[in-house]
């Protein structure tokens, strides 16, 4: 008689599939909107038609990639995990043909009070922002559930969503009127645009290449997307000490990744908060002031020295 050894369980790791149609959709809209930019000479406020759905376009890739793979790591409540991550897919959809809508039309996407139309679709977009925050919010609480993985990739993904979800927070800042759209709509004046992304100075002016941010004043955008981002980036940061473990022997033990992880976190958000002051105040992203300076350079000392510390000090936890 021939004994054979029982099948092993196989274990499948299961792609969200809306949230990975959502990232081939924005990669594909990357390319249009990058032929668009070639093509198409129209400029709305001041930018490419085409330079919004391109930069959307990739940071939603992106979002929607990150998410389905923080999905694939769900033990506890994967049905509620799996609603969720379905409404960010169908809201990210539906807020990225806004756009796109308004890009064919030739008009503004975001703060347009031109017509009723633009008024009432720009409305929509808002709440579909809460609803994405929202069900967001429910993936990052259904991901964090899990404790059994590397600590550092642990807190990574927690403070990464949480962060991420601070900086999805800071677009309503751009919402708020001007002072020069406020004293129009206290004069009961038609305002064609309530709420800007730049402080200052009108929307529209000067800007960086590539990313399209102010240079003659603040600029709100740049803390809301680099607190949008921690999303990947710390999970990255994580993936990549552990890689690293292997050959750099400070880097071997678990305690020691995790607190650069933590450390990493917290100038994260520190950061958050800078960028947020220095637009508030109007001041440009490359052109700082003494204030701005000097706070920039005790974030980098107090960060350097608690890298430093971390890496030297000696942890016999496994």
């Amino acid at each position: 008689m021939i004994i054979t050894s029982p099948p092993r369980p196989r274990t499948e790791i299961r792609w969200h599939r809306p949230l990975m149609a959502l990232s081939a959709a924005m990669v594909a809209l990357v390319v249009v909107s990058a032929i668009g930019l070639l093509v198409d000479d129209r400029l709305i406020n001041g930018s490419p038609a085409w330079f919004k759905p391109f930069k959307f376009g990739v940071s939603f890739a992106l979002f929607g990639a990150t998410l389905a793979w923080m999905l694939t790591l769900t033990r506890r409540a994967p049905r509620t995990g799996w609603w969720a991550g379905t409404v960010v897919a169908v809201v990210s959809f539906a807020e990225m043909a806004a756009i796109v809508t308004q890009v064919v039309r030739g008009k503004a996407s975001h703060f347009n009070n031109e017509t009723d139309f633009d008024q009432t679709l720009f409305s929509v977009m808002g709440t579909m922002i809460v609803v994405l925050w929202t069900a967001t919010l429910v993936v990052s609480v259904v991901v964090s559930l899990r404790s059994d993985l590397e600590p550092a990739t642990t807190w990574a993904i927690r403070l990464g969503t949480g962060l991420s979800l601070v900086g999805m927070l800071l677009a309503f800042l751009m919402t708020q009127p001007t002072a020069a759209q406020e004293a129009e709509l206290d004069a009961d004046h038609h305002v064609p645009a309530i709420g800007a992304h730049s402080v200052g100075v009108p929307d529209g002016g000067p800007s960086m290449p590539v990313t399209g941010w102010s240079t003659t004043g603040g600029d709100l955008r740049i803390p809301h997307f680099i607190g949008i981002h921690a999303l990947q980036a710390l999970p990255l940061l994580s993936l990549l000490l552990i890689a690293l473990a292997a050959r750099i022997p400070a880097l071997a033990n678990s305690t020691t990744r995790l607190r650069l992880v933590l450390i990493a976190a917290a100038g994260y958000a520190a950061l958050i908060a800078l960028l947020t002051w220095q637009a508030l105040r109007g001041q440009p992203l490359l052109h700082l002031d003494a204030q701005t300076l000097t706070a920039a350079a005790a974030l980098v000392v107090v960060l350097a020295i608690s890298t430093t510390v971390t890496l030297k000090a000696r942890s016999y936890s496994p």
